[in-house]
């Protein structure tokens, strides 16, 4: 029997089988399947015997939704492959079928979670919060896509909504990411080429924005006597970075001898960081340490019992920016970001005397005196001068709070702790 669309409509599996296979009587090793008697379902198929004499068997695909003259075509093509691969002129289809399924059930959300699983005992909890919001939210509209199938082109595309949506420095941090999973992908032997190579770099502006005494002041009168509130008073103190207030321990503080002690797995240099503590900064961490239900916790900050710290950075800004507007009736804060504090509490201390090497160790931040031949052989950890700097830091940003002008000059103790 020939296989037709309307004959194949009418076979059935043999009484007692749950399923059967008929070949076409005009092309060897060209078939159908047909399984379920209650309510059958068929699908074309082609059959052959391999080089080692095996026979193997692979579906084309269903009846109904391929037509048995364009399946015949395949099947001849199949077929034909077949015969050739066995005196090595082209690959085995049976083998291509097989890759195909395989590469088909690699799909972006199932690989990315296996990534994020390594990452996640390699980098800082800090670094693997973002990289898992890149893989997980700006890249989901990859997921049920195999890895495979994911082009230049399309990873263009994405990366330019990112920069619409959200900037293009965000376009960069996500193409970053995802440069890095295709890297670890190919380094898996899971695919050949870094398809995100070639899409560009968006070009980033560098940030100058120093906020002003008035601006200060407004944010710090608009924060709340919460976590959130006295991470932005604390960055305004110290100048540190967002993570390393945010996940800050208890252990890390000697609140007595007025010292912050972050160890160097949770500093952007990998190096030990010691800051001194303004009696402000003092205030703000005694009254955090001491809310009731957190004796127990490893972290000052957060809701969480895991030990990392805050969570919720953007939702609690923009509450925060919306405190500020509506207390603000005459002059607006222009928009502002958390990293705009370290900015500016490094400029405003340079105003009011401090000098560069000073301020530079007192953020903890590599270049200039302590970058290169000088950072090699300048050990010299400043303390002494450090704290005489963040005490007049955090005096001046107490004046100003109350209104009073602040310090004019930095007195430089001469000794060193």
């Amino acid at each position: 029997m020939k296989l037709t669309q309307s004959n194949v409509a009418k076979i059935v599996p043999e009484a007692g089988k749950f399923e059967s296979r008929v070949f076409d009587d005009t092309l060897a090793g060209f078939g159908v399947r047909v399984w379920n008697p209650k309510k059958p379902k068929r699908a074309w198929i082609i059959q052959y015997r391999r080089l080692n004499g095996k026979v193997t068997t692979h579906k084309i695909g269903p009846c109904e939704r391929i037509s048995a003259r364009v399946a015949r075509d395949l099947a001849k093509q199949k077929l034909a492959q077949a015969e050739l691969a066995k005196i090595g002129k082209a690959p085995d289809p049976g083998k291509e079928h097989q890759v195909a399924r395989h590469q088909a059930s690699e799909t972006f959300e199932t690989i990315a979670a296996r990534f994020l699983q390594r990452k996640q005992k390699a980098v800082k909890p800090s670094s693997f919060g973002q990289i898992q919001t890149h893989l997980t939210k700006h890249w989901a509209n990859f997921n049920g896509r195999s890895v495979h199938q994911i082009s230049r082109r399309d990873i263009a595309t994405r990366l330019a909504e990112i920069a619409d949506q959200r900037g293009d420095y965000a376009a960069n941090r996500a193409g970053g990411t995802l440069s890095n999973f295709f890297g670890w992908l190919m380094q898996e032997g899971i695919v050949e080429a870094n398809p995100v190579i070639g899409t560009g770099r968006k070009i980033e502006r560098a940030r100058d924005r120093v906020l002003s005494d008035g601006e200060l002041a407004a944010i710090w009168k608009a924060c709340r006597d919460d976590d959130y509130g006295a991470i932005i008073r604390l960055l305004i103190l110290t100048g540190q970075r967002r993570d390393e207030v945010g996940a800050m321990q208890r252990d890390e503080l000697e609140l007595t001898g007025r010292k912050w002690l972050i160890p160097g797995n949770r500093t952007k240099n990998g190096r030990p960081h010691e800051v001194p503590l303004s009696d402000a900064a003092v205030a703000i961490l005694k009254a955090a340490t001491a809310r009731p239900g957190r004796e127990e916790r490893e972290a000052v900050f957060g809701d969480k019992t895991d030990g990392n710290g805050f969570r919720g950075y953007s939702k609690a800004k923009a509450k925060l920016d919306r405190r500020i507007a509506a207390e603000q009736t005459k002059k607006k804060v222009a928009p502002w970001r958390l990293h705009d504090l370290r900015r500016t509490a490094a400029t405003r201390m340079a105003d009011i005397g401090v000098q560069p090497h000073i301020i530079e160790a007192a953020l903890n931040h590599i270049s200039g005196h302590k970058s290169g031949v000088a950072g090699v052989y300048n050990r010299s950890l400043y303390s002494a001068e450090k704290r005489a700097a963040l005490d007049t830091w955090g005096a001046h940003v107490e004046a100003i709070i109350a209104g009073r002008p602040g310090s004019n000059i930095v007195t430089m103790t001469k000794g060193r702790s």
